[in-house]
């Protein structure tokens, strides 16, 4: 076997491998021989992998729409998934809840109030009730869904936001604001709305052309853009002045924009050559990206989905099969490749789950709603960290956005700006407000896992019991009974619980076991009950006020097109006289 020169003159990489030489690593002063024995780049999440649903867990039998337009289709919350479907003469889109899986009856109930076809679906990230819709028809519209479902057509929507001259392509909610959407349409018009109010609080026209994306920051004090002349705008919301621009990338197709975190940006499009590409930027100066990365010439669009818990950039073009993931880092070059799910059916949109509806017990990081190409099937993938514990793991689910705003929208377009309200994945309550700062010590400011613990209580909201004190013990028992009542345990009570009742079938009225058995049923069945009622009570309520409010906006709607008729009869009596 040969051996190198004491300075490795001459030779090249692959004249070393072919001559099976035997490389001294000190005494080798080459630079591109010592890249070769660099150790692999620790993550925790380098073994992410993708699984896909059963055949029974798949929405089945969905007339999925055929639009061309560049957007996702579905939307996903921990309650609702909405989809965006083909109707003839008008634009609809069905909402099922999160656990109505399988084959769909061809009658199901849709939201059918659009004149033109829905090209976006958004649901209000602090109410899981309320979805925005966009549309051809030139309108913005908000629905309340009912935690049932719909049980029938809806076209009677909350509030309808018009000021767009052209169809509206993209709607985007304020991360942090409350009842703050942002619009763009093919009226080269960026609008800021207060839909609680319907008013529009902003106007940006500062595009020459169609807005392809739109985007906020983590805490919404920045608004990115990507625009069809090619340039990427980061722009302040409130006063509608850009902060930066430049060229995003030289392809003429649609570029896509996401933030990372308040100040980078990661933007998806395709290079001169048709390329597809991703590029990091820092949104203070978007002359050059900080870097720049060919992923491969595929011609569909790059969607770019960004989990802020995880850091984690997820990469899925229109038509294509596969899943790419990758890590944020704060180091050059800022993105680190991971791995890829692979299917061999072609995806036309995904909806994207929020981190707090993912299951903490499979280790779950993440979930996507798939709507096929070919099939009219949406198919759930869930992405998850394999670990050999069934524990809460810390480490994979720091503290998540909560559904709670931090500000109104009037706050925030005041000037005030604050960051999201987080809360804990495994108590499910708030733990970054309210914190009693007075009572904080030292020692407890240094555990900070202990203080969360200690103090989760207090970020909930009091509410008085009026319930007798005696019958608290066996309420308690009772719906500790029904949240735990898929576990092993409770299954075998419950087989005992059905070989008593037989029993108890079979005995006479007079025995003294059988009163004292129907006494206790009786206490328990009126106990439940009670507590039934009581939930369906609260559940009617809302529904009723949200039925007035629809009342109320209907009969303002007849109000106006009433005077709207009065007026031109006035007028036509007049061009008449004259």
């Amino acid at each position: 076997m040969g051996t190198l020169d004491k300075h490795c003159t001459g030779y090249k990489i692959d004249d070393v491998f072919k001559s099976n030489a035997l490389v001294d690593i000190r005494a080798c002063n080459k630079p591109v021989v010592k890249s070769l024995f660099r150790g692999v780049r620790s993550s925790k999440f380098r073994h992410v992998y993708g699984s896909p649903s059963r055949r029974e867990e798949l929405y089945d039998n969905i007339p999925i729409t055929r639009n061309a337009h560049d957007s996702n289709f579905c939307a996903a919350n921990p309650k609702f998934v909405a989809i965006v479907t083909e109707v003839a003469g008008g634009g609809a889109f069905v909402v099922l809840p999160i656990n109505k899986t399988g084959r769909l009856d061809l009658n199901t109930s849709k939201v059918t109030g659009h004149r033109g076809p829905v090209l976006d679906v958004k649901w209000n990230p602090f109410n899981d009730n309320i979805i925005a819709s966009c549309s051809d028809d030139c309108t913005i519209k908000l629905w309340y869904i009912p935690d049932s479902g719909l049980s029938c057509n809806l076209n009677e929507w909350l509030i309808e936001l018009r000021g767009h001259r052209r169809r509206v392509g993209y709607i985007e909610w304020h991360p942090t604001a409350e009842n703050v959407i942002a619009s763009s349409g093919f009226d080269y018009m960026v609008m800021l709305w207060d839909a609680g109010t319907g008013q529009i609080l902003n106007t940006i026209d500062c595009h020459p052309d169609i807005v392809h994306s739109l985007a906020f920051n983590r805490d919404g004090t920045r608004l990115a853009t990507t625009c069809k002349d090619k340039k990427i705008r980061s722009i302040d919301p409130r006063s509608g002045l850009v902060v930066s621009e430049g060229i995003c990338h030289e392809g003429s197709r649609s570029c896509k924009v996401i933030y990372l975190d308040n100040e980078r940006l990661l933007t998806t499009g395709f290079s001169t050559y048709s390329d597809r590409q991703i590029a990091i930027w820092n949104h203070t100066d978007l002359l050059e990206p900080l870097h720049r990365v060919n992923i491969d010439s595929s011609s569909g669009i790059l969607f770019p989905y960004y989990d802020y818990d995880t850091r984690m950039v997820y990469l899925a073009g229109k038509g294509d099969g596969n899943i790419r993931y990758y890590e944020i880092v704060d180091e050059s070059p800022y993105i680190h490749f991971l791995n890829q799910f692979i299917s061999g059916c072609p995806q036309k949109g995904f909806g994207m789950m929020l981190k707090r509806g993912c299951s903490v017990s499979r280790c779950e990081i993440m979930r996507f709603y798939k709507l096929h190409t070919t099939r009219n099937v949406c198919e759930p993938i869930s992405m998850i960290v394999p670990r050999k514990s069934d524990q809460y793991q810390h480490d994979l689910y720091p503290d998540t956005a909560a559904p709670v705003p931090a500000l109104s929208a009037q706050e925030w377009f005041n000037g005030i700006s604050k960051p999201p309200v987080l809360m804990s994945m495994k108590t499910g309550v708030s733990v970054k407000t309210h914190k009693p700062q007075a009572f904080v010590s030292n020692e407890a400011t240094r555990n900070d896992t202990n203080y969360r613990m200690k103090f989760a209580f207090l970020s909930k909201e009091t509410v008085p019991d009026y319930r007798p004190l005696d019958m608290l013990p066996e309420i308690e028992k009772i719906q500790k009974t029904q949240v735990n009542q898929n576990t092993r345990f409770q299954q075998i009570q419950q087989k005992l619980n059905n070989s008593l009742v037989g029993k108890f079938t079979n005995m006479t009225d007079g025995d003294e076991e059988c009163n004292n058995m129907k006494e206790n049923s009786n206490y328990n069945d009126n106990l439940k009950n009670e507590y039934q009622m009581k939930k369906a009570f609260t559940r009617q309520c809302e529904e009723l006020n949200m039925l007035r409010k629809q009342l109320a906006h209907r009969d303002r709607r007849i109000q106006d097109l009433e005077d709207l008729v009065s007026t031109l009869q006035s007028q036509l009596k007049v061009q008449r006289l004259q």
